[in-house]
């Protein structure tokens, strides 16, 4: 527990120390389908009425990185200004016959999963121009097979203060504590981004560490 205290008072400390500036550029990141475009898509609805795109059922429909520049949090007190980037689902190989499953015809599956696969190169360089990171897990699924340790540790040696997502709470089969289990070195909301569950903490979190 006393751990746990320590990394928690060391990310506040990084987060404030980083985020002086007027706006901070965060990514969310993640795996295909686990809700990141919903996610980008509640927090700039809630906060500008507007959206960042559409979402698909269709795996890395987020095929290149993109930017709403912004968008201000505030919650109990603080505030914080945000660029929001949402990438491409990180995942270690991309199969076009998962775009076939789909229904798309073997050429534009072919097309799909060619761009799909630039777009994760993208999503990685993104990284460089990062002040922080979202990352979005599908808290029904198991965390080590939607993140590969390798992209958590990408993350962590460029310093970047990062605050896990568990998402779709609103299905039974959901256990965020799972993925906290797995990564008990980063701050961890579990929420729906569907339904909105539990997004408020998800704003005091963000306002409070980014803020």
């Amino acid at each position: 527990m006393g751990f746990i205290k320590k990394v928690k008072r060391n990310f506040s400390s990084a987060f404030k120390k980083i985020f002086k500036k007027k706006v901070a550029r965060i990514g969310i990141y993640g795996p295909p389908n686990a809700g990141k475009t919903t996610l980008a898509n509640r927090i700039i609805r809630d906060w500008t009425g507007d959206a960042m795109g559409a979402v698909s059922s269709v795996p890395h429909e987020t095929r290149r990185a993109r930017r709403r520049e912004g968008v201000t949090i505030e919650s109990n007190g603080s505030r914080v200004t945000l660029d929001i980037v949402d990438t491409p689902g990180l995942a270690t190989k991309i199969d076009f016959h998962e775009f076939m499953a789909h229904g798309l015809e073997e050429e534009e599956a072919k097309r799909r999963a060619k761009e799909a696969t630039e777009g994760i190169i993208e999503a990685v360089k993104w990284l460089d121009d990062l002040d922080g990171v979202i990352l979005v897990m599908d808290a029904t699924a198991d965390p080590f097979t939607q993140v590969n340790v390798t992209v958590i540790g990408n993350m962590e040696a460029r310093s970047l203060p990062l605050l896990i997502v568990a998402n779709k709470i609103d299905l039974p089969e959901s256990s965020p504590a799972r993925i906290k289990s797995a990564f008990p070195q980063h701050p961890l909301v579990p929420i729906s981004a569907l339904e909105g569950q539990n997004i408020d903490s998800l704003y005091e979190e963000i306002a409070d560490h980014f803020g």
